[in-house]
C-alpha cells in the first residue's frame, strides 16, 4: 500500500563545478535532499522522489552544481517516466568490497558506503567480526544487500563480480609510531588482498587506505603487474583526507564557508609529503608567510594530532571513513557516467620525475582519464621548495614498496 511521507536522504559524496577564471573544476563533498509530498511505493525503505530540493546554505553544494544536479535528475526522471508513473528511480547497480571491514574505519567506512544510491551489493571482508558488522548493517533499509566473508578462504568469494575494492585493512597507528613503523605489517596484508582482487575481479577500481599509502600504492601495482592485470587507471591511493583537513583548516582560519572551500593537496600521504597548494585555493584568498607555515605543518601532522589526542585508543578512523566514502562515491559517480568528476588521488604519475603522485585527477567509466597538470603550474616559492624538499622521501618511500615485492614474488 503506498505511504503519504515528506521523506529526507542524505547522501554524501562529491560533485565538481567550474569557477571563473580556472578551467580545473572544484571538488565539493555535499548533501543531497530528495524530498517527496506524494503518495509513493517504497522501495527499500527509500521513497521515489518526483522533486530534487537543493540548498546550497544548508548543504555543501554551490549555485552552480545545484543547477546541473537538477538537469541531471530531470533528465533521469524523464527517461525513468517512460517505464514508470514514478519520477525518480534509485539506480543502484554497483557491487562494492571492503577489506577489513571489522576495523576502525572498516565499520564506519562500511555504513557510509551503505547509504550510497549506486550501491547495490556491499560485500565486508576480514580476518575476524565481520558478521556481526554485516548483520547490524544489513537493517539500515537502503537499497545495497550486505554479505560477509571471514578468513582467507573467503576472499575470494566476496571479491567475485566487484566494481570496486576498498582496502582499509591494516594495523593503525600508536602514539610514537610513524606510517613508515606499519610497513613491514600492513605491506605483507596489501600484497595478499591485492593478489587476490587480481585473482578475481582484475578490472575493478581498487582504492588503497592502509598506510603507508606511499608505499603500499607502489606494492599493489607490482603485485598487479606481476600478476599481469595491472591498469594504472584503476589503482588509487586515497589521500582524500588531507584535502578535507585542509578544506576545513582553511576555512575555519579564514572564516570562511567551507562550501566554498576547495585547495588541491599533492605529492604524497604522510608528512612532508603531504603538500597544500594553499596559494590555489578556490575562493582566492591571502595568507601571510606565518599562516601558510602554521597551516601546511598543521595539515602535514593532522593524523598525528588525532592519534596523540586518543592517547593509545586509534588514529583518524572517523574523518578517514568519511573521506574515503568521499572518493569512492566519486569512483562510482564516474563508473555511472558522470563526466565531471574530479579528486585528488596518490596515482601512477608523469607529472614529475616521480613515478607515483597525488595530484588532482579526473574520472571516468574506465578510471583515470587525466592527470591535472595545472596545479602544479605558478607555485608559490614557499611550494616550490616543499616539492624539492618532499621528493626524496616520497622517492624512497615508493621504492620501499616496490623492492618489497620484488623480494617476495606473488603467488601464481
Amino acid at each position: 500500500m503506498a505511504t503519504t511521507s515528506a521523506t529526507t536522504f542524505s547522501i554524501g559524496s562529491t560533485v565538481s563545478f567550474g569557477s571563473r577564471g580556472s578551467p580545473v573544476p572544484q571538488t565539493k563533498p555535499f548533501a543531497v535532499r530528495l524530498t517527496s509530498q506524494n503518495s509513493l511505493a517504497s522501495f527499500s525503505g527509500l521513497k521515489a522522489a518526483t522533486s530534487v530540493n537543493c540548498e546550497s546554505e544548508s548543504s555543501f553544494l554551490g549555485k552552480e552544481s545545484s543547477a546541473a544536479l537538477r538537469g541531471s535528475f530531470a533528465l533521469k526522471a524523464k527517461k525513468a517516466n517512460q517505464r514508470s508513473q514514478y519520477g525518480l528511480q534509485p539506480l543502484a547497480s554497483y557491487k562494492v568490497a571492503i577489506l577489513g571491514a571489522g576495523g576502525g574505519i572498516g565499520q564506519p567506512l562500511a555504513l557510509l558506503i551503505k547509504m550510497s544510491p549506486l550501491v547495490s551489493a556491499l560485500n565486508l571482508y576480514d580476518i575476524a567480526n565481520v558478521k556481526g558488522v554485516a548483520a547490524d548493517l544489513s537493517h539500515c533499509n537502503t537499497p545495497s544487500q550486505v554479505l560477509d566473508f571471514t578468513g582467507a578462504s573467503e576472499l575470494g568469494n566476496c571479491l567475485k563480480g566487484v566494481n570496486a575494492v576498498v582496502i582499509p585493512a591494516g594495523v593503525p597507528r600508536k602514539p610514537g609510531m610513524t606510517r613508515d613503523d606499519l610497513f613491514n605489517i600492513n605491506a605483507n596484508i596489501v600484497k595478499n588482498l591485492v593478489e587476490a582482487v587480481a585473482d578475481n575481479c582484475p578490472n575493478a577500481f581498487i582504492h588503497i587506505i592502509s598506510n603507508p599509502v606511499n608505499s603500499t600504492v607502489p606494492i599493489a601495482a607490482e603485485v598487479l603487474k606481476q600478476k599481469g592485470v595491472y591498469d594504472p587507471k584503476k589503482l588509487f591511493g586515497v589521500t582524500t583526507l588531507d584535502v578535507v583537513r585542509a578544506n576545513t583548516f582553511v576555512a575555519q582560519k579564514k572564516n570562511l564557508k567551507l562550501i566554498d572551500v576547495d585547495v588541491p593537496v599533492i605529492g604524497g600521504h604522510a608528512g612532508i609529503t603531504i603538500l597544500p597548494l594553499l596559494s590555489k585555493t578556490k575562493p582566492s584568498v591571502s595568507f601571510t608567510d606565518e599562516e601558510v607555515e602554521q597551516l601546511t605543518v598543521r595539515i602535514q601532522n593532522a593524523g598525528t594530532e588525532v592519534v596523540e589526542a586518543k592517547a593509545g585508543a586509534g588514529s583518524a578512523t572517523l574523518s578517514m571513513a568519511y573521506a574515503a566514502a568521499r572518493f569512492v562515491e566519486s569512483s562510482l559517480r564516474a563508473l555511472d557516467g558522470d563526466g565531471d568528476v574530479y579528486e585528488c588521488s596518490f596515482v601512477q604519475s608523469d607529472l614529475t620525475d616521480l613515478p607515483f603522485f597525488a595530484s588532482r585527477i579526473k574520472l571516468g567509466r574506465k578510471g583515470i582519464e587525466a592527470l591535472i597538470p595545472s596545479d602544479l603550474v605558478g607555485l608559490s616559492e614557499y611550494e616550490e621548495k616543499a616539492l624539492e624538499a618532499l621528493k626524496p622521501e616520497l622517492k624512497a618511500s615508493i621504492e620501499k614498496g616496490i623492492a618489497f615485492v620484488q623480494k617476495q614474488p606473488v603467488t601464481a
